[in-house]
């Protein structure tokens, strides 16, 4: 495969054809030939490609002309469909591969013939939009072959009635199901049995190796090959998988299915409903006891006097409406399916107040438990889980929900023994992976100590192409007035890009404090640059809007520091308000912290720092997105200069030209472009 690797990224590569842009690059060819390695050898292989290598073709290329079963697993919907529609039918043409292609979702991206029968004749509508979503949903269901609501673009992605029209784990029905036979979910899995290469996404691949249940665990006993791209996503996704959590979601869904199923099979058991009201008003005073939106260990909810006696409410009523849905279930599918949910919440409540431990995840080839029964421990004081791995429980609070969490402090051993469990290779890139080319943060992390790494950098010439911008005097990041003082210091460089920014920014208070600020100067000032804040719009709509505009001001928080590619002259500009360590207060990371400093590490250092600096490299990602992009980059944060670790910081960064005068900084502006070929990504 060696030979004909080198072949398709030479200069008489089948791709030029394909790709009128395509360019021969050595970065690109040495990654092809590590991943054909690591697939012939069945190897493990960490990769970190920069911006503009072309990683995406770097791993197909070899993917595809091994043969065999390949999954390939991304970190965002969109880079799935941009795969499935577009990168791998170009390499497959390219190739001449006679290879088969799936894409598989979660089931939530599916139309489900059942629930959308059963929200028509409900007609439980809360707006006149939702009917009129309703009629072309039902219409697209009729003539689609798949059913994924990503191909009906005349309903928006997040409108309130994709609830009402898909399923979930809980309330799909099964091989009980009426219209099982039409199932788009069952269809969708069965494509991907049959095909070559199958695309998912982080989520779902986590989610089955958990669950069993979208599909994907039934693939990897025939796999070859999974590859991760975007796998610096992967610790924080697997951590939400391998722990458990209970919303206050799902027992609201569970109530309003139990009223539905109710009406329909049981019009004369009357306590049915009832308790289901119950259990819908205990859910939401649970919410109500906390005023404000956050995180909080579960220690924490001793300063709240009501959130004991509301959580034993919960448990009783949701034990309540189990105990009558057991009475009812022979009634219907429907009242089974409401019965076997809140069963299984009801075990998942008691193990949260409990501390039990929770189910472990099954080999993904075997079925059975991944790891033997160990003594359980308990360090930091936090609780075992009952295998000998620390957890730590705690809440979430969203506006409108609560959630109850046990996520384990380490994902490392669970993941090992994942990946161990048979002969096939395993993939990890990104561009951002490594901090000074060292992987031992996501190695440690995953489990991965044992897999060779290769680090690429990227081919652009930033020196040419980007200035990095620290400016001068502003106070420290905790300061008063910081986000003041750091939109001052930036509006000298929108004036001189003309607009043409992101502004990124690590929380949404500072980053809705900005809006606020830049709303006044640009009236001020009088100018007509388009200002854009993040939740006026999905991220992809606003993205199209910024790049029509060419002129427009982009302010966003943690959505936008990765997975937006805006090339050419309307993004010039860059500001990054602070270096976005996570926030100390977080309770998964404060007790990751204290379990390190029981071991005597430096968990600054260790963990906190190269977190920072991954992230960081994902911000600064979006300004160099091709050969002929030019701009600057103006990180605020005077830690980067003034503290011991700062050096270490912007090593890690793409060698940038650099400078503290601002004067220099918007002169970059009106600098001659430099001159080079698109990339080839």
């Amino acid at each position: 495969m060696t030979a004909e690797v080198e072949r398709f990224f030479s200069e008489q590569s089948p791709l030029a054809a394909e790709v009128a842009s395509f360019r021969p690059r050595a970065q690109q060819r040495e990654m092809a030939l590590a991943v054909a390695a690591a697939i012939r050898d069945n190897a493990i292989l960490v990769v970190e490609a920069g911006t503009g290598t072309g990683k995406t073709f770097a791993y197909l290329v070899p993917a595809l002309l091994n043969g065999g079963k390949v999954i390939i697993s991304t970190g965002t919907k969109n880079l799935q469909d941009q795969l499935f529609q577009k990168d791998l039918p170009m390499v497959r043409d390219a190739l001449k591969a006679p290879v088969s292609v799936a894409l598989l979702k979660g089931r939530a991206n599916y139309v489900c013939h059942y629930h959308l029968e059963r929200a028509h004749s409900d007609g439980l509508f809360k707006t006149r939009e939702d009917i009129k979503h309703l009629g072309k949903i039902r219409h697209y269901a009729k003539v689609s072959d798949s059913g994924d609501k990503s191909g009906l673009a005349d309903v928006p992605e997040n409108a309130p009635i994709w609830m009402q029209v898909t399923s979930t784990r809980d309330n799909c029905l099964g091989q009980e199901c009426p219209q099982h036979k039409e199932c788009f979910v069952l269809k969708a899995r069965s494509d991907a049995m049959k095909a070559d290469i199958v695309v998912v996404n982080h989520h779902l691949f986590f989610a089955d190796v958990m669950l069993r249940d979208e599909g994907v665990a039934e693939l990897l006993p025939a796999c070859n090959t999974v590859i991760f791209d975007e796998a610096h996503q992967l610790p924080e996704t697997a951590s939400l998988f391998f722990g458990e959590s209970l919303s206050t979601t799902l027992l609201l869904d569970l109530a309003r299915d139990a009223r539905i199923e109710a009406a329909a099979a049981a019009k004369d058991f009357a306590p049915l409903p009832k308790a289901a009201d119950e259990l819908d008003k205990a859910a939401r005073d649970l919410r109500l006891v906390f005023k404000k939106e956050g995180r909080m260990p579960a220690t924490a909810t001793e300063n709240f006097k009501g959130f004991a006696p509301a959580l034993k409410t919960l448990g009783e009523k949701l034990a309540q409406l189990s105990g009558l849905l057991e009475k009812q279930a022979e009634r219907s599918e429907g009242l089974e399916n409401c019965w076997q949910r809140a069963q299984a919440l009801s075990q998942q409540l008691k193990q949260w107040i409990g501390v039990q431990p929770p189910p472990q995840p099954s080999d993904v080839t075997t079925g059975h438990s991944t790891r033997p029964p160990k003594n359980g421990s308990q360090v930091a004081g936090h609780p075992s889980n009952g295998e000998g791995d620390e957890v730590v429980r705690w809440l979430e609070i969203f506006h409108h929900s609560l959630q109850l969490n046990t996520t384990p402090l380490s994902i490392a051993e669970i993941f090992e023994k994942q990946i161990g469990g048979s002969a096939r290779a395993w993939i990890f890139t990104s561009a951002t992976l490594a901090v000074k080319r060292d992987f031992s943060l996501y190695q440690a992390e995953m489990g991965l100590l044992k897999g060779k790494t290769a680090c690429w950098d990227s081919p652009f010439n930033y020196g040419e192409q980007s200035l990095l911008y620290v400016p001068q005097n502003l106070p420290e990041p905790n300061s008063e007035g910081y986000t003041e003082a750091v939109m001052q210091a930036a509006l000298p460089l929108i004036e001189a890009s003309r607009g043409r920014a992101f502004l990124l920014f690590t929380s949404l208070r500072a980053m809705q404090r900005a809006h606020e600020i830049l709303q006044a100067e640009f009236e001020r000032r009088g100018w007509n640059y388009p200002l854009m804040l993040q939740g006026e719009g999905s991220r992809n709509e606003m993205l199209s809007r910024f790049r029509e505009h060419g002129n427009a001001v982009l302010l966003g928080s943690q959505s936008f520091w990765e997975g937006v590619d805006v090339r050419g002259e309307a993004l010039s500009l860059v500001i990054i308000d602070k270096l976005p360590f996570a926030p100390p207060d977080d309770p998964v990371l404060a007790a990751r912290i204290e379990q390190m400093k029981q071991q005597g590490r430096n968990a600054f250092m260790e963990y906190q720092l190269p977190r920072a600096i991954i992230t960081l490299k994902q911000g600064a990602g979006r300004l160099i997105r091709d050969e002929t992009d030019r701009g600057v980059l103006m990180i605020c944060d005077p830690r980067i200069i003034g503290k011991h670790y700062g050096r270490r910081i912007w090593q890690s960064l793409p060698p940038m030209k650099r400078t503290r005068v601002e004067a220099e900084a918007t002169g970059f502006f009106n600098t001659p472009a430099a001159t080079g070929s698109p990339s080839t990504e």
